[in-house]
Order: C-alpha cells, then sequence, then structure tokens
C-alpha cells in the first residue's frame, strides 16, 4: 500500500481522531522519513535503505518564523487550532534542538492562541536524554507509545532501530510520574512469516501489568486507519479496542479509544 510524508514544517490543520483540529509540526526532512522506530504501519512507510538524501532537519528559527506566520493567520481568520501537535515524518525527539523548539512553540501559543493545548507524540525512544525528558515534562499532551509488554512483540512490530529494552523503557516511562499519556496501536497480521497479534489474551495481560506500573493519566487505544507499508496488516475491530479499554479502566486510568 501506498504512505505518505508531510511535505511542510508545518500542516495542517486537519481534524485528528485523538487530538481534535490539529495545527502540525513537523521536524524531519520534509522530502525524507527520519526515525530511531522502523513500524511496520508507519503512514510515513519504511525507513529508507541504502544511500538516499541527507536529511536536513528545519533550523529552529525557520520552525518558529513558518509556526507564527500560520497561527497569526488562523487568529486573523478566527480559527484557532485545538492542539499544536508535533509528528511529522518520524521521531520529532531526534531534532537537536527540539526542548528549545518547545519552549518557542509555548511563547507563540500563549500569544495567538492560549486555550490550545501542546501534544507531542513520540514513540518514547528518546526520553532518557535529560534535555527531551524535561522538554516533555512541559507540553500538555505528552503521548508515549508502548505497543505491547512483550519485548519481542515490539521488535517484530515496532522494529526499534539499535539496542532496545522494554525493560529500560518501562523505568524512563515511570520516571514522568504520571504526566504522560500512554499511546498503543493494537494489530494484527503476519511479516516475514511470523504471527503478529498484540490482542490475543496473553499481549494485553502482559501490556496491563506495564500500564499499571508506569500509571499515565490516560491511555489512548487505537488501531490502523490509513495505509501501511506492509499489506499483511488487519485493523483490529473496535468492539475489542473497547473491551481492552475496560480493562485499563478497571486500572482507575482514563481511556480513549478511536477505531
Amino acid at each position: 500500500m501506498s504512505t505518505f510524508l508531510f511535505d511542510k514544517i508545518i500542516f495542517g490543520p486537519v481534524s485528528s481522531r485523538r487530538l481534535g483540529v490539529s495545527l502540525g509540526v513537523n521536524l524531519l526532512p520534509t522530502n525524507l522519513k527520519v526515525c530511531s522506530f522502523d513500524c511496520i504501519y508507519c503512514e510515513c512507510g519504511l525507513n529508507p535503505k541504502g544511500k538516499t538524501a541527507k536529511a536536513e532537519l528545519p533550523e529552529r528559527n525557520t520552525v518558529k518564523e513558518k509556526l507564527e506566520k500560520v497561527l497569526n493567520k488562523m487568529v486573523n481568520e478566527n480559527r484557532l487550532p485545538d492542539v499544536i501537535t508535533f509528528a511529522g515524518n518520524g521521531e520529532p525527539t531526534l531534532h537537536p534542538e527540539f526542548d528549545n523548539i518547545i519552549d518557542d512553540t509555548i511563547e507563540l501559543r500563549d500569544k495567538f492562541a492560549p486555550k490550545a493545548k501542546i501534544a507531542v507524540l513520540s514513540n518514547s525512544s528518546r526520553i532518557s536524554n535529560t534535555r527531551v525528558f524535561n522538554a516533555l515534562l512541559k507540553v500538555d499532551d505528552n503521548i508515549l507509545k508502548l505497543d505491547s509488554g512483550i519485548e519481542e512483540t515490539i521488535k517484530l512490530l515496532d522494529r526499534p532501530v539499535g539496542n532496545f529494552s522494554l525493560e529500560k523503557l518501562v523505568d524512563d516511562l515511570k520516571k514522568f510520574q504520571g504526566q504522560l499519556k500512554i499511546q498503543t496501536l493494537f494489530v494484527k497480521g503476519h511479516h516475514n512469516d511470523k504471527i503478529i497479534d498484540n490482542t490475543t489474551e496473553k499481549e494485553v495481560a502482559e501490556w496491563l501489568k506495564l500500564i499499571e506500573k508506569i500509571k499515565p493519566k490516560e491511555v489512548m487505544i487505537y488501531t490502523i486507519a490509513r495505509n501501511t507499508p506492509i499489506k499483511t496488516l488487519e485493523k483490529i475491530e473496535i468492539d475489542k479496542l473497547n473491551e481492552i479499554a475496560k480493562r485499563v479502566e478497571k486500572l482507575g486510568i482514563a481511556t480513549q479509544v478511536s477505531g
């Protein structure tokens, strides 16, 4: 199936299943995916292999100027966003000035759209970095990925680049002391002759154990809705997602479901 890249630094606003009217910020190249995971369901496609164009990240000042211009335009048109969302063509926290850009965004939000929230959609791979960790604590919706409670499944589904330890990840997530949201994509299918299904009883039970340890303020449950680079993946029925959500809510944790 075909996938797509965001061709602008500031994109939208778009209607988000989970966030409302969202103005997007892409801190990655507009012509290339750059990510520390290589998820087989990623709407931006798989990570590029072999020789590719040089990854040129937008400069901090450029991001601020473009965001200010768009927000000013939206004020004049009387259509402010519900949220300013860092997402785009890969992992936003890979930008070396991520923390400073967050500070700039808070400043612009307070000036132009004080009721809007700031959200970061992250795969959690950089939260052990102190600057990234502290920046994420400043945003309204710090949304971090945890797709399974089993390390092998994460390696099959999310395919982290480099060393990965689920135990270390959970320890880092716990350090937020509840000031985070966990996002989990449920999916089933097969890839490279291996069955992938993070909705089985074993999978859900192990995932719930980690959710209970992390104690996020909310869990966001969803499934694939757009084209994926691997054709053998299937979306999960909304009834199944709601069933999983009820088990999370029994832990006393708010849950949002997007089918």
